[in-house]
């Protein structure tokens, strides 16, 4: 059975085309834009496996937060809908990843409960055109749509493009064992019976 989701959203301020297939080869192709957020996405599809299509416009003469927030927001809730009802899935995946200085520990649950723990230190403002405080948020509006439970700790690091770029990489290893399908799983695997969050 295919995991993809397509994800279409629009708004006065971007809008955002994404596409998400779960049992991918890491194939990407992204363009938002944002350079440095196109090269982690890339990233994320690399190491987590997945393949990965974004077509985003926005209002970049404003900056860039808005064209990255509902480029995250669109992509978390494609994952989320490629993840139907989490049966048969590990559910749980961490992950602990160098990038020369920089040491970046994950983990990720399938809660179906948006929560994030994030640990970074100050760094500097900018990478290229890319505003280092938007890490947090990418983070924070993936666990939002994406229905998870997200813990990041940088443990180390100096040079804040490594620093970010391992917590892409790191991430993108925790949702790969997540979503990896165990033929010891019967159903879903929660002792509720449901990993969705309850409708309205």
């Amino acid at each position: 059975m295919s995991r993809s989701a397509r994800v279409e959203r629009s708004t006065k301020e971007s809008s955002v085309f994404v596409e998400v297939d779960l049992d991918g080869t890491g194939q990407s192709s992204v363009e938002t834009g944002v350079p440095f957020y196109d090269h982690m996405l890339a990233q994320l599809a690399k190491h987590g496996g997945l393949d990965l299509t974004v077509r985003t416009t926005g209002d970049l003469e404003v900056d860039a937060h808005h064209t990255v927030e509902d480029t995250t927001l669109a992509l978390g809730q494609a994952i989320n809908e490629a993840l139907g009802d989490r049966a048969g899935l590990r559910r749980y995946g961490d992950a602990l990843v160098p990038l020369d200085e920089a040491l970046v520990q994950s983990a990720l649950d399938l809660s179906g409960r948006p929560y994030l723990v994030h640990e970074e230190p100050e760094l500097v403002e900018l990478i290229g055109t890319y505003d280092t405080t938007l890490t947090r948020h990418i983070w924070e509006s993936l666990v939002a749509t994406a229905q998870i439970t997200l813990h990041v700790r940088v443990i180390s690091g100096r040079n804040a493009h490594h620093i970010v770029e391992a917590q892409f990489k790191s991430v993108a290893r925790s949702l790969r064992e997540a979503v990896a399908r165990d033929a010891r799983v019967v159903g879903v695997p929660s002792t509720k019976g449901t990993l969705t969050p309850p409708t309205a």
